[in-house]
Formats: structure tokens, sequence, C-alpha cells
């Protein structure tokens, strides 16, 4: 987003507007679904895109405020980002306070969508402690859709933080000043509470980072990258990178990062070149927020055996391939072999892997999918020989035998994969998928030929095959509706580009019908 959209949305009328780094590792999130906040209407889910549980939807009057409680180590400035979505034409103005003083006023300008989510930042003082941040709606139309306020506060370091760069040390105390040399020196050192902050720059390590420990629900353990600093995990020194053709690798082996803990957050990170990108072994409770993996030798974020309540958003997986394997098993993101509740993915983009953007070949637990892309999937762009890979968008589900599965889709595109854009691929359950778009791909754009699903408002234009719903429940798609669809554009520069400031994908016209009808996906 160029900041001249960011003005337009945000519209700080007094204090100091910035744009936003996609990760900001000094930054506390204060959701504003949870207690001490307080929001002046309902705490809602119906729109996707939303961090947390939900989101604060204000009563429609001036004075229906929302309220944070933010604690600083110290006064000062402090730097707030406020993520919202205003799917309305107008703006929704509101006056800023800080501990009952005036700091300022945002316009919070129409989003375009109620899914679309964009942050207004600004500049404010505070006090050591707590301080009591309020937005008051100026007009009856009240506030935007709040989804949470990130503060970024001075002060000294704080005792549960550790940093780590390149020119570090660790026999050091991983201070700022000096820092640790190694991700798994700070990991090993690490108890539920604490963050680790990585400066900018390449990591190459030997063996895999392996994450064998637990946060706890109130008190995650995060690692993220410094101040919207690039970090990158490079795999390539690791083994199985690639590994034999026909061979296997090791469990503990799988991964650049290797994680079999609970309530982890990783945030901001680049992981590349390793066998796998990121492996999750019976894992649970961790959020994987605006990481990208790429060109990994297996798949790019893989979850694995009793995994329950993990949080994938804004996501970027590509380029990754299988050698071993010839293309048959890379995947953007697979949850595979396993089973729990929970699991959502949601802003992933998916493209150009070896073998499917999203696979949940033998997964046992539902899996929901919200406001994600696939494409270019299943392709031999590596001259792999005997290439194998299958080239779906969406794989939901599959085995032997085919386990019946209820996973969920909304609000997503498949568009230039190999085969098919979305496809239960044997399952032989009751999937739902609605408002979802499919566009020339080289297979069946919905294939739903052996499940019992759910198929309502999705569009389907240019495939080889538009829809095969076999026994499923069919209502309000492009297919029963007839006739012929046109697109408003066929342009997909903007939702393959940079992401927006907050790590969200970017909102365009991209494949939504030119007559405007209510069918497909909004992105």
């Amino acid at each position: 987003m160029r900041l001249r959209t960011l003005l337009a949305c945000a519209g700080l009328v007094a204090g100091t507007l910035a744009a936003v780094s996609p990760a900001h590792a000094a930054s506390t999130r204060y959701e504003a679904e949870s207690a001490p906040a307080v929001c002046t209407g309902a705490i809602e889910s119906n729109w996707a895109g939303y961090s947390g549980s939900g989101f604060c939807n204000g009563a429609n009057a001036a004075g229906a405020h929302a309220q944070f409680t933010v604690t600083a180590g110290a006064g000062g400035a402090a730097t707030l980002r406020i993520r919202f979505a205003n799917g309305t034409t107008g703006s929704r103005p509101a006056g800023l306070t800080v501990n009952g003083a005036a700091a300022g006023t945002l316009s919070f300008e129409g989003t375009g969508a109620w899914s679309t989510w964009q942050t207004a930042t600004v500049t404010v003082p505070v006090n050591s402690g707590a301080n009591t941040v309020r937005l008051n709606p100026t007009t009856s139309a009240g506030l935007p859709n709040l989804d949470y306020l990130d503060a970024e506060t001075g002060g000294e370091q704080p005792a549960n933080t550790l940093y780590v760069a390149t020119n570090g040390d660790d026999a050091g105390p991983g201070t700022l000043a000096s820092p640790l040399r190694t991700i798994q020196r700070a990991v090993d050192l690490a108890q539920p509470g604490h963050t680790i902050l990585i400066r900018g720059g390449t990591y190459a390590p030997g063996t895999n980072i392996r994450i064998l420990k637990d946060g706890t629900p109130a008190q995650p353990i995060t690692m993220t990258a410094h101040d919207g600093e690039r970090v990158i995990i490079d795999g390539e020194n690791m083994p199985h990178t690639p590994g034999a053709v026909g061979s296997s690798i090791p469990r503990a082996e799988r991964g650049a990062v290797h994680i079999e803990g609970d309530h982890w957050r990783l945030a901001g990170l680049e992981i590349i070149n390793g066998p796998y990108g990121i492996f999750g072994l019976d894992a649970s409770g961790n959020v994987f927020d605006r990481l990208v993996t790429r060109d990994n030798y297996e798949s790019g974020l893989h979850l694995q055996g009793a995994s329950s309540g993990n949080l994938i958003v804004d996501l970027d997986s590509h380029g990754n391939r299988d050698p071993r394997k010839n293309g048959e098993s890379a995947d953007g993101v697979a949850i595979k072999e396993g089973s729990g509740s929970g699991n959502v993915i949601r802003g992933a983009r998916l493209w150009n892997n070896s073998d499917d953007g999203l696979d949940f070949w033998m997964f046992l637990g539902q899996v929901t999918v919200e406001s994600s892309v696939a494409w270019g999937n299943g392709f031999n762009r590596w001259n792999l020989p005997d290439y194998t890979g299958d080239g779906n968008g969406f794989k939901l589900g599959g085995g032997d035998p085919d386990p019946a599965v209820g996973h969920a889709v909304r609000n997503s595109m498949a568009f230039d994969n190999a085969v098919h854009g979305f496809t239960d691929n044997g399952n032989p359950g009751r999937l739902v998928t609605d408002r979802s778009t499919a566009w020339r791909n080289g297979g069946t754009g919905f294939d739903y030929a052996d499940s019992v699903s759910v198929l309502t408002r999705n569009l389907s234009v240019a495939n080889r095959t538009q829809a095969a719903p076999g026994s499923s429940s069919s209502s309000g798609n492009s297919w029963d509706l007839g006739g012929t669809w046109t697109l408003a554009s066929t342009d997909s520069g903007t939702i393959t580009g940079p992401r927006a400031a907050d790590g969200s994908i970017r909102s365009s016209s991209f494949l939504r019908p030119a007559n405007g009808a209510d069918v497909g996906a909004r992105l």
C-alpha cells in the first residue's frame, strides 16, 4: 500500500501518521474482542479476515465508543496501529483520546468491503503503566468494525525479551546491545511469555531450528523479526536439501523450522531452501503470522499429527518443490495425516508449488479456509524427471481409504492451476464451499463429484469443466444460474503484488462478475 493510499484511508487530522511495517517486533497486540478492551456494541465474527476470535462491531450512534488499555514500560511516545474495516462508501470519523486527553481524529474511510481490513497509524503520548485509549465516533454512523490495536511503546528492554543478530554471541545475555548469535540458542532460553526478536539478515544453520517446548494460552512465546527488518532463515546447509530421489526424511529433520511445541507465535519471517519450510508435529495453539515460505525442498508449511487450534494468517508460500518425490508432495500449505479441530487458514497466497497450493490429505479434523488464493500450482518449473505433481489449487481431502471430513472454504480463489481449482479429491464428507471463484484452471473449477457437499454462491469461469457437483447441494452458483459470465477484471497484478501494510491481500475487482452479481469471492 502506498503512503498516499494509507493517508486516504486513515485520514488523521491531529497526531502523526506513518507507514506501517509488516512486522513491528516491539509492539503488543490488544484484540478488540478481549478484555479489558471495551466494545459499545457487539463482538462478531461474520466477516472474514479478522485476527483473534472476532471483532468489535460498534453501535451505530455517536458516543458508542471502543476502548483499549495499553501498557507502557515508560512514559513517552507510542505508535498505535488500529486495524479496521468500513464496508460503506462514507467515512466513519472518530476522536481519539489517551487518558482522557484529545490525541487526534481519524476519519476511517471506506475500505471497499467489510471483509477488507486496513490499518490507521498514529503516534500519541503515553504514561508509564496502564493507559486508556478511546475511540469516540463523532457521527450517528458510529465506528468502523475494529479488529485490534497494536501498540509500540518505548522504555527499557523487558526482562522477557531475547535478541538475536548475525554478529551476536551465544555466550552473551541476549540484549539489544549484546544479542545472541543463533536462533536455536534463543529458542532454548525462551520461556512462556518471552519474545525472541531477530535482527535483519540471513541465518543459515547446518541443522534445523527445533522448537520442542510449549508456551501457554495466556503466555505464548513469540519469535519475530525486529522492527520490520527482513529476516531470512536459509536451510540450504541442512541435510536433505534436496534428499535423494525415493529417500525419506527423518521426522526430526523435517523443516528448516521444526516445531513440536504449543502456543508459539512465529511472525514476519522468511523461510527458504529447507527440508520443508516449517514442519509442525503434534503442534497446537500456534499462530503463523505474515510468514514467507518459499523455494523449499518440500511443502512450505506442513502440519501433521495431533494438531489443533492453529492459525495461519497472511502466509505467502511459493516455489516449493520436492525432487525426491518428483514433485508429488510439495504444497504451499499441507495439513495432512493427523487430526485436530479449530485449525484456520486466512489470507494465504499459495502459488507455483510443484504439487498443490493446499492439501488436506488424510487429515481427520475440519480445517477452515478464508480469503485465500492459489494459482499456478502443479507445473514442472524445475525440469524434474518423471514429474508427478497433482496441480490442484485447493485439495480438500483424500486418502486410502478416503476419510469423510467437512472442511470449509469461504471467499477464496483458484486460478491458472494445472488441474482443478477446488477438489474434494475423493473426500466423501460434507464440505462447505461458499462464495469462491475458480478461473482458467486446466481441469474442473469445482470438482466435488465424490462428496455430499454444500456449494453456494460460487463462480466458475473459463475452466476446462466448470463444475462437477455430484451429489452435493448446489444453489446460487454460476452454473446454477446459467448464462454467460464476464468478469470486471482479469488483471491479477494487485492480488499477486505487494501486500497491504498490515499484511492483508490488497483489494481489487479481480475476477468479480461484471454484472455485480453476489457470486464468487471478493478480495
